[in-house]
């Protein structure tokens, strides 16, 4: 009985050392796999009686030992929506299961399983997704167009090639100095240029011309309205011109506005502004120019000098723009680039965290699945709550070390030999029992 205790002993000896070049033979073939965790292999030893007096050989069985939680070395990548996770935590993506349609092209539809995966090669596909190289659609949470996160949806990110709708100025503001003492014979001009509701560019000219001391009449024309004059007011400056309390050279007063222009009235500290409406041709539109406030130096002001100083001018329009490209940030935002300079952050990418993921069930493609052991995942901003954080432009690579792995081989290989040995032993003997008939 123990010969044969003997063989059976080796035989489940090969069968485990098998399953340990399997495992070895998947590391070193996805050793360069971005985003690839590598595959241990834990041996366990099955008695059948040991005690005191007697020991019967038993079994070894081995079970594969994940290390999903070992970071890999993070390069960077040429592919600029690649993504990375230093730290702890799987990227949400989906398996694509079919089309809507039932054809080839059709928009996709997504098997209702959660996967997570480490594997950051992401790229925009055709139909404007962003999928890794596995084939595993990213996940985020949508962002409105008032930039607020929904937290309360975890979907396929798409991204939109559309236009970016034109936005018609309402907000305008001036830093600038007029002169105490104007040259004469000099005018005092300055531009604004504003956006009506179709993103069309209209200039808007300001005229200064000093009535007194600190007391100017500012005249706003546009060449696009009809008689070409918006209208003025009055710009007074300091206490003594005002007659309120400023200090000298601050906008002390805002008065006599004439045609379609109105003026915000005198409070300390409190904006100073002036109000136009006008008709570009699209509908009337009202614009407010921003003076600072009353009794500051951070806006209009009028101090020593013979010549106007331009400070800068804004304004709050945008013209319609054509979809540039699309890029990814640190903390997750997924945001849309056009080529009128403007921005838009569509969705957030969260980071999933689990509190054993070893424990995580291995599918293909580098993605994985939550199991009972491993916990459910715990989505949330990246680099927040334990999660790891997002390195834009790079991948993880492979966690595998090549030379480990050899070393693991060797092993392996001498352990099937010397196994293999017991068994042509164990077989020798056995032949010579049956011998002893003869």
């Amino acid at each position: 009985m123990s010969l044969f205790g003997a063989m059976n002993t080796a035989m489940s000896g090969l069968t485990a050392q098998s399953a340990a070049f399997t495992n070895i033979s998947d590391n070193v073939a996805n050793s360069q796999t971005v985003g690839y965790k590598a595959t241990d292999t834990s041996f366990s030893d099955y008695l059948t009686v040991s005690n005191a007096n007697e020991n019967l050989s038993g079994a070894v069985v081995t079970t594969p030992d994940y290390t999903n939680n070992v970071q890999g070395t993070v390069v960077q990548s040429t592919d600029p929506l690649a993504m990375a996770i230093t730290g702890q935590g799987f990227f949400p993506v989906s398996q694509q299961s079919g089309t809507s349609s039932g054809t080839a092209g059709g928009p996709p539809t997504f098997s209702a399983q959660n996967y997570y995966t480490r594997a950051g090669d992401f790229q925009m596909n055709a139909s404007g997704f962003l999928v890794n190289g596995s084939g595993y659609y990213l996940n985020g949470w949508p962002v409105s167009s008032g930039g607020v996160v929904d937290q309360t949806q975890l979907k396929p990110v798409q991204i939109s090639q559309t236009q970016y709708s034109p936005v018609a100025t309402t907000q305008t503001s001036l830093t600038a100095n007029l002169p105490a003492t104007p040259a004469s014979g000099t005018p005092i001009t300055s531009q604004l240029q504003v956006y009506d509701a179709l993103g069309t560019q209209h200039t808007v000219t300001l005229n200064w011309t000093q009535n007194a001391a600190s007391n100017w009449t500012v005249t706003m024309t546009s060449p696009d309205v009809s008689g070409g004059t918006i209208g003025s007011a009055d710009v007074q400056f300091g206490s003594a011109a005002s007659g309120n309390p400023v200090p000298d050279g601050t906008v002390g007063n805002l008065t006599n506005a004439t045609g379609s222009v109105s003026a915000s009235s005198y409070s300390a500290t409190t904006p100073a502004a002036l109000s136009f409406t006008a008709n570009f041709g699209n509908g009337s539109q009202t614009v407010s120019l921003g003076l600072g406030n009353y009794g500051s130096s951070s806006g209009l002001t009028q101090y020593s000098g013979t010549s106007y100083t331009l400070g800068g001018v804004s304004q709050n329009g945008v013209p319609p723009g054509a979809f540039q490209s699309v890029t990814t940030q640190a903390n997750g935002d997924v945001v849309v680039n056009y080529d009128n300079g403007q921005s838009q952050v569509v969705a957030q990418v969260p980071i999933a965290t689990f509190n054993a993921p070893d424990q995580l069930q291995k599918q293909n493609g580098e993605a994985y699945t939550a199991t009972t052991n491993s916990g459910t995942a715990n989505v949330q901003v990246a680099g927040s709550n334990g999660a790891g954080d997002i390195v834009t432009g790079s991948v993880e690579q492979s966690n595998v070390d090549i030379a480990t792995e050899f070393s693991k081989l060797i092993v392996a290989q001498q352990a099937y030999t010397a196994t293999a040995k017991v068994v042509t032993s164990a077989n020798q003997l056995l032949q010579a029992v049956v011998d002893m008939k003869q």
